[in-house]
């Protein structure tokens, strides 16, 4: 018997709020499949696991975890970012930061470290801590942190929960360790959010951000690699900042 895949396949299972049936229909296969499958009493073959993982909407990283606990080898590659063959990938990415100037725009991995920026960043790291800016460089940790932006954010307590609540999701959608653990230290930067004022907009919140050029107000876009078979690819992310208002527009292309 498969040890370890059963339970694996349930949390998941349930971590979704799917019933087996629904989870079995999503799959091509049968709710009594599925029960034998996390019970132990049926062996799956390479197939029908990545049919689950994907019925499951599973990130690269954790189908690569069902099809180990499956007694399979991962079937999606990670690549190294300094690797030639992401080269390509990469290279693609830059033109897109350099397109989107003056306006700022960052590459992150799926823990916030800065893969790449364009130069327009410089007004927003303006005034950090120098170790913060040291290799590796974690955005999230810079946003946050006391002697990173956190002090130039004028509506740091919405800018916070915008951020902490996109984490917690993101969490909650494929639980990670260090994810976690980053969680709860960039909760320990802010105080306690009360709850959200009348003019809250959840995830739109802009950020009003104080520099010498004048206050920011920035409004963000993410774009992720739906099509990637790398673990690596699919972890990055392009996280774009677009002027909020005129005035903001004026000071960036200035």
């Amino acid at each position: 018997m498969v040890s370890g895949f059963g339970p694996a396949l349930k949390g998941w299972r349930e971590r979704r709020r799917l019933s087996q049936l629904e989870l079995a229909i999503r799959a091509g296969t049968t709710q009594r499949h599925v029960s034998f499958l996390e019970g132990g009493r049926s062996i799956p073959g390479r197939g029908l696991v990545l049919r689950v993982a994907e019925s499951l909407e599973l990130p690269l990283r954790e189908r690569n975890g069902l099809l180990l606990a499956a007694g399979f080898a991962p079937g999606f590659p990670e690549t190294s970012l300094d690797d030639p063959r992401l080269r390509p990938v990469l290279d693609g990415m830059r033109r897109l930061l350099d397109g989107h100037r003056p306006y700022p725009a960052i590459v992150v991995d799926r823990y916030g470290v800065l893969v790449a920026r364009n130069d327009a960043l410089d007004l927003l790291f303006e005034d950090v801590a120098p170790e913060l800016l040291e290799e590796p460089v974690n955005t999230l940790r810079l946003a946050l942190h006391p002697e990173g932006m956190a002090p130039r954010v004028r509506n740091l307590a919405d800018w916070a929960r915008h951020i902490l609540e996109r984490l917690t999701q993101e969490i909650a959608h494929a639980p990670d360790e260090r994810l976690t653990a980053l969680l709860a230290e960039l909760e320990s930067y802010v105080p306690e959010p009360g709850p959200p004022g009348p003019d809250h907009l959840g995830f739109a919140v802009p950020m009003r951000l104080s520099t010498s050029a004048g206050e920011l107000r920035l409004i963000t876009a993410i774009t992720t690699f739906a099509t990637a078979a790398d673990v690596t690819v699919s972890e990055l992310k392009l996280e774009t900042f677009l002027p909020a208002d005129a005035e903001t527009a004026e000071i960036l292309t200035r």
